[in-house]
């Protein structure tokens, strides 16, 4: 769209530019055409685009994708996105604030990839919201004021490195693509705009608790200046850890690079199985199709036979009704990486379900129930359980979870009704031992 389109589709909306909502509107159309180049986009994309404005970088998505999803803060143009792509199924239109949108109505639509010209009033929040994990983008182009893009891509030691740069850099490689002049808007910045690409970082960290590292590096940076030993929890012997990591015991938050911070994170994290994202050596009993007990055998020799084995899967529920589910660590030597019960874990050999539901339910997620769950199923053993008798079982918790970053990659609270299309839509995305307890438990559900 030229400027003389922008304008008079503004006219047409009523919508005189606001400072205070930083919209500033892109007036260029070679450049919009090369902005969306740089998303990469197949027919079979679904993209979510933040800040459409008046659809300059729209125009060049519709049509070319499976779906295209709008977030659009502005009501009056989310009105005319509406107007305009009413008779289009593949394009929906969200008047909503890009900070607070409920990414999880998003993974259904997987593949998905993020597309914005984002304000400058509220671009940070808008990442921090849709971007961080767990999120179901595969790949990001974002536009946003030059001095915000040079802190998401900044490096130790300068100026723009910072909780910003490591909260993004954590999930993401960022690049930054091409500077964009303030005379390319309606109306005009007064400072440059720059065009980046983020591509998730794919599995060269190792394992660890990303909550704990959040809190570590709001620590380290809250006084930027200070000494990291006294920024850090107490109890930590920050002597050792400094000569552990190679760091002068003068170090600031500024001098870690990324590894280090991570590093730091894993020394200070004290869960048992943090290292530990399964057991080769466990001892579990093998069992016939009736469930009677023949004899015993290691986790390793269980599955590499395709031994009939036990195992228990609990699902969670929130006082909202939401399902906890858990994606499974990268480290797993099954169905790694892939979305799973609220927790699930084979009984060692001697115990009963019940208590190993007990006990996964505290191992996996830091939860203590006071009653025994309640046991909803039972599954016969077959390829999608992995030759596993599985006992359903169901709990509510509402509190704080904890989980061993060896063994969960992420995990968070689903509305059973975008599970449900998520499901439908995407099964590859999930465990098919989860799938299995899924289906048993959905049809037993009142209509």
């Amino acid at each position: 769209m030229t400027g003389t389109e922008i304008r008079e589709t503004l006219d047409r909306a009523g919508v005189l530019p606001s400072k205070q909502l930083g919209q500033n509107f892109l007036i260029d159309p070679n450049m919009s055409r090369w902005i969306v180049s740089q998303l990469d986009i197949s027919p079979d994309d679904a993209v979510v685009e933040v800040g459409p404005g008046c659809g300059s970088l729209t125009a060049h998505l519709v049509g070319n994708v499976r779906r295209l999803i709008l977030i659009e803060f502005d009501k009056r143009l989310a009105a005319h996105l509406a107007e305009r792509f009413a008779d289009n199924p593949t394009v929906e239109v969200h008047h909503a604030d890009g900070a607070k949108f409920d990414r999880r109505t998003l993974f259904k639509h997987r593949p998905v990839k993020f597309l914005g010209n984002l304000p400058y009033s509220s671009g940070g929040a808008i990442l921090k919201n849709l971007l961080s994990r767990p999120h179901p983008f595969e790949r990001a182009v974002i536009m946003l004021q030059k001095e915000v893009i040079d802190r998401l891509g900044a490096q130790p030691g300068t100026k723009d490195y910072g909780i910003l740069s490591l909260r993004t850099q954590v999930d993401w490689l960022v690049q930054p693509l091409r500077t964009v002049p303030p005379e390319a808007f309606h109306p005009r910045p007064q400072i440059d705009s720059t065009v980046a690409l983020l591509t998730p970082r794919g599995n060269d960290l190792p394992a660890f608790d990303h909550r704990l590292f959040d809190e570590l590096i709001r620590r380290g940076f809250s006084q930027r200046r200070k000494q990291l030993k006294k920024q850090l929890p107490a109890g930590i012997d920050w002597p050792a850890i400094a000569d552990q990591l190679e760091l002068p015991i003068t170090a600031r938050g500024e001098e870690l690079d990324l590894a280090k911070w991570i590093e730091l994170t894993r020394i200070c994290d004290t869960h048992p199985l943090k290292d530990l994202p399964q057991k080769d050596g466990e001892i579990f009993d093998i069992v016939d199709e009736n469930d009677n007990v023949t004899g015993q055998a290691t986790r390793k020799q269980v599955h590499a036979e395709r031994l009939i084995h036990r195992a228990v899967h609990v699902f969670v529920f929130n006082k909202r009704g939401d399902l906890l589910l858990q994606q499974r660590s990268m480290l797993k030597d099954v169905h790694p990486g892939d979305w799973d019960s609220s927790v699930s874990g084979h009984l060692d050999s001697g115990e009963d379900y019940a208590t190993a539901a007990i006990r996964e339910l505290d191992e996996e997620m830091g939860i203590t129930v006071e009653e025994t769950p309640e046991e909803i199923a039972r599954i016969a053993p077959c390829q999608n359980t992995g030759w596993e008798h599985v006992r359903l079982f169901q709990t509510h918790h509402s509190g704080s979870i904890r989980y061993p970053a060896a063994e969960v990659e992420t995990a968070t609270w689903f509305p059973i009704a975008e599970l449900t299309a998520w499901i439908e839509n995407r099964p590859q995305d999930f465990a098919t031992g989860f799938i299995e307890c899924w289906n048993t438990w959905i049809t037993r559900q009142p209509s």
